[in-house]
């Protein structure tokens, strides 16, 4: 086009360029002024006209005094400023300027004043007005976020911590000031495992380098050091800490103070024992009042003259009888209180003990219509423990069952591998079963089912601390109507190929 021009009268070419100078000026998004000497506007574009809502001729030839208000005028000290870029022939910074027009909200403008030249002369001024009244807004409404998120966070009872990659602390609310003890200036950029105990700040380290891999959020209790050299113990959950690009920039924790929850769970805990012990004695109480009762009358007796032979071995067997009763009520109370009792740890041959077992209670099973069925596996299965105990968890285990089964029923006893390291033996009957309200008691002291005189409620009991003596564990499932099954898992000390290499 510049070449098309090149035989043209210079008149031409001038009549060309201006017409692309306008076109540029009405294709700009900002407002642009040209201004003389004389502070006038000799041109503006439609950006400034349609955002001042001002016509073009009355706007063209006016002074600035005219357009903006004086106020603006005055405090930004435009007029001064256009001055001395016609004398400097130089830019302005930019600066802010607030303009509003009667009728329509504020708008904020960005604004540089920049010489228009030729051959060093300054002949006009620009006038370039940025319309940024969103991009204000949008700030505002980032800062106004900003405030609330960190108002939430100072006025959060827990502690809330950042961290940047490397484990160091970047921010910290008053809760962990209050908490700790120290204030941000004194902790910002420390590690945060050095206000962990020397103990655990290798599993905190492990949990911080999951969390800088993108890892899930971490749960955790650990205690944290306060100023003051003590111990405050903390439930902490850390969270990966991202940018706008899902890319893991730091770590954040949040922990809540355990110190109160602990005093509460104490109380609690405190309040359970003095329940538990008064259901205890409540039981003792039941359950030696009966025999004491028969060896008191039995004894009243004995004390009469004259008094038949037969009647008195009777009461003597009567008292004999009675004592019995009350010290297996004491035993089994003992055993229940003290299940970690010493005695002597064997091998035991777990199926051998359970046979030895059922022969025991063979006769009371043939009396009551039961009939046993068994699954055993036809090698030995090597436990560590005390031979007595177990058979006296079978042995309670066996005589519920029957019990269950006044009319007779099916006992089925199996005993099976769970892996290489653990066994589980199971009981089950089709006696009446246990209901949904029951089930969650059976392993408390004293409580039973039987009818008055025919148990202590302790059997149970005292095999669930048996169990949990062998290192194992008790399960029950039971449907009333249909039965019941219980089932002890122990762990095994040998398996069968480690059997066979050593020729047991």
């Amino acid at each position: 086009m510049i070449t098309k021009l090149k035989g043209q009268n210079p008149q031409e070419v001038e009549s060309y360029y201006e017409m692309l100078y306008h076109l540029l000026l009405e294709a700009i998004p900002s407002s642009v002024l040209l201004i003389d000497r004389g502070l006038r506007v000799i041109s503006a574009n439609r950006n400034f006209l349609e955002k001042s809502r001002r016509p073009a001729e009355g706007t063209i030839g006016r002074r600035l005094e005219e357009i903006f208000p004086a106020v603006i005028l005055d405090n930004l000290d435009i007029i001064s400023r256009i001055q001395h870029v016609f004398e400097s022939n130089q830019p302005t910074d930019g600066d802010r300027l607030t303009y509003r027009v009667p009728g329509v909200p504020m708008r904020y403008y960005y604004y540089r004043i920049m010489p228009f030249s030729s051959e060093g002369v300054v002949h006009n001024v620009m006038f370039l007005m940025e319309d940024i009244t969103e991009q204000v807004r949008l700030s505002e409404e980032v800062r106004r976020v900003e405030r609330h998120l960190s108002s939430v966070v100072e006025s959060a009872s827990d502690i809330v911590l950042s961290m940047d990659l490397k484990g160091r602390i970047l921010t910290w609310n008053t809760a962990a000031e209050r908490v700790s003890g120290y204030s941000l200036r004194e902790i910002q950029g420390e590690p945060f495992s050095h206000y962990c105990p020397p103990d655990i700040r290798e599993e905190v380290a492990r949990a911080l380098s999951m969390q800088k891999n993108g890892g899930n959020y971490h749960m955790a209790e650990w205690d944290l050091l306060t100023k003051q050299e003590s111990r405050v113990a903390v439930s902490w959950v850390l969270s990966p800490m991202k940018d706008a690009l899902s890319k893991v920039v730091g770590v954040v924790a949040v922990g809540r103070d355990l110190s109160e929850r602990r005093k509460f769970e104490m109380q609690i805990l405190q309040s359970q024992k003095l329940a538990a012990l008064g259901v205890m004695a409540g039981g003792i109480a039941h359950e030696i009042r009966n025999p004491l009762a028969v060896c008191s009358s039995s004894a009243q007796f004995l004390m009469e003259d004259n008094l038949d032979p037969a009647f008195r071995r009777e009461c003597s067997e009567k008292i004999y009888r009675g004592i019995r009763k009350a010290s297996e009520i004491i035993e089994n109370l003992l055993r229940f209180a003290r299940p970690k009792e010493k005695a002597a740890v064997d091998l035991v041959d777990l199926v051998a003990t359970i046979k030895e077992t059922l022969a025991l209670v063979a006769n009371q099973a043939r009396i009551q219509k039961v009939s046993t069925r068994t699954k055993f596996p036809e090698e030995q299965v090597l436990v560590s423990g005390v031979a007595s105990l177990l058979q006296q968890v079978f042995m309670n285990l066996f005589l519920n069952a029957i019990n269950s089964m006044p009319g007779g029923g099916v006992m089925e006893v199996s005993i099976e591998s769970l892996g290489k390291r653990e066994v589980r033996v199971g009981v089950s009957d089709t006696g009446k079963g246990i209901s949904t309200g029951e089930i969650d008691k059976i392993f408390d002291p004293f409580y039973t089912t039987s009818p008055v005189g025919q148990g202590t409620g302790l059997g149970l009991s005292v095999s669930y601390s048996i169990v949990k003596q062998h290192f194992g564990s008790i399960e029950v499932d039971s449907t009333p109507g249909q039965g019941s099954s219980f089932w002890v898992r122990l762990p095994v000390i040998m398996s069968r190929q480690e059997r066979r290499s050593t020729g047991l």
